[in-house]
């Protein structure tokens, strides 16, 4: 191996070994990014605009309710024209596993696209820093004032700053509620200092909350509070693609005299503006850290100063390990990792798909008298007693015939007018059924039960069951 190849791989070797010492900012030092145009800019800007749902969702009404509703009170879930209970749980469970294994193949895939483009935390610092910079100036300028004693000028600056902090804070912590309970009423109860102590504990810790994590601590919680900036090393191999410094490119490193670089020298010309942009205040250059939420900032920055020198863009870019060593690379599906990721992902959002296509409108059980099995009557026939339990899924109340298929003969008592149910409510309701003895060729006979909405004659609910009676001689 040449001395040139040796050297490169040493440096790879130094900047992704694991036992490596990462850049983490404990200096409490405020971190002031600089902000400037450009591709991932803008499509951080588009993957931010998502958290308007979170904000304008709850406004949005489904008939006379809201279109999306975490009742936990009435222990209801209603999205759109779904209804889902605790007895749907399961889904759920789904739900949450659909999106933490989506979240484990975007990292293996991508690294911490989630921090940089999606995670709440980075989202509402970048609009708190946005703001503090459209009033205090650019990171110099904060600079000094953060260190500049308290004076007039200082204290109106931070006033009006900390004044839209509040602002965006509380909207926050009412958004947040809002999806617990209609919207418009929240507002109203909240207007007339009539809300529950329930919902302005709420308010007040997301909004204190909000204020100190993305208005003081901001990185920090990405470093100290965030168990996923934690785990995401074991999510990460040599073909997860990064915001990655080519140092085969950019080694060694040279200022910009007149114009032009030194003979020899590498295109990086040290100019630092990948750290000046960067949100948690790393050096890119210094290899993958735990401090890099994959927002690509860097890139623009790195891109924009090599349209200035002349240079081609890619010195910080998007890569592997193994293509910035040369190695040969593969597509994200023919890994095995990703494709294991992905084979649940699949199968947690089939659980999904058939539990919401199968949710119904009711649900049905029955349960059977064991003591005793049955009944014999004066007459001869046998008579079994069943306990008959229907759960109301709908937002409303509901009439239901009940009524039962089996033996020849079978008379079902206790179900001569119809049941009212009411909403998202179980109701139990003890039936007798009676079969002549000369009808029942077995000791255990089918039978099915049937609940029918009286005024939707089309939903309907059965229960495949079973008659008990002695044995025939």
């Amino acid at each position: 191996m040449s001395d040139t190849a040796d050297s490169q791989q040493k440096h790879a070797d130094e900047l992704y070994a694991e036992e490596g010492v990462w850049h983490v900012n404990v200096d409490a030092g405020t971190v002031f990014a600089k902000r400037i145009p450009g591709k991932y800019r803008t499509i951080k800007w588009f993957t931010m605009s998502t958290w308007l749902i979170f904000f304008l969702g709850p406004y949005l009404r489904w008939g006379d309710r809201q279109a999306v509703l975490l009742d936990i009170p009435a222990r209801q879930f209603h999205i759109f024209d779904i209804t889902i209970l605790p007895q749907d749980v399961w889904l759920l469970s789904l739900t949450l596993l659909f999106f933490a294994i989506l979240l484990a193949v975007v990292t293996s895939i991508a690294g911490r696209v989630f921090c940089g483009y999606f995670c709440f935390q980075t989202v509402w610092t970048d609009i708190f820093t946005l703001i503090e910079e459209k009033i205090e100036g650019n990171p110099s300028k904060r600079r000094k004032l953060k260190d500049a004693p308290l004076d007039a000028h200082k204290l109106r600056l931070r006033a009006t700053k900390y004044f839209f902090w509040l602002i965006i804070s509380m909207l926050t912590g009412i958004s947040f509620a809002a999806w617990f309970t209609d919207a418009y009423e929240l507002w109203q109860s909240y207007l007339t200092l009539s809300a529950s102590s329930v919902a302005w504990i709420v308010l007040g810790l997301f909004t204190a909350g909000t204020f100190i994590l993305a208005g003081f601590m901001r990185e920090q919680v990405c470093f100290w509070l965030c168990p996923y900036a934690r785990i995401q090393g074991v999510m990460y191999d040599r073909e997860t693609i990064l915001p990655t410094y080519d140092f085969n490119r950019g080694e060694p490193r040279g200022k910009l005299k007149k114009g032009e670089t030194e003979a020899g020298n590498g295109d990086c010309i040290d100019c630092h503006q990948c750290v000046a942009v960067c949100p948690t205040g790393i050096d890119i250059r210094d290899g993958q850290q735990e401090g890099c939420i994959t927002c690509s900032l860097c890139l623009d920055a790195c891109d924009a100063v090599m349209d200035k020198i002349g240079k081609p863009h890619g010195l910080i870019r998007y890569a592997s390990l193994d293509e910035i060593e040369g190695h040969p690379t593969k597509p994200f599906w023919k890994r095995a990792r990703p494709l294991v990721y992905l084979s649940i992902m699949v199968i947690a959002a089939a659980g999904i798909l058939y539990g919401l296509t199968h949710l119904g409108s009711m649900e049905l059980k029955v349960i059977h008298e064991r003591s005793p099995l049955f009944v014999q009557l004066s007459d001869g026939s046998i008579q079994n007693r069943f306990d008959i339990k229907i759960l109301n899924k709908q937002d409303k109340q509901i009439r239901v015939w009940l009524t039962a298929e089996g033996p020849e003969g079978l008379e079902l008592i206790g179900a001569d007018e119809p049941l009212d149910v009411d909403s998202g409510k179980l109701r139990s309701h003890i039936v007798y059924i009676k079969v002549p003895r000369q009808n029942l060729l077995q000791s255990r006979t089918p039978l099915t039960f049937v609940v029918s909405n009286v005024n939707d004659p089309k939903d309907v609910v059965r229960y495949e069951g079973a008659f008990f009676s002695p044995r025939r001689q």
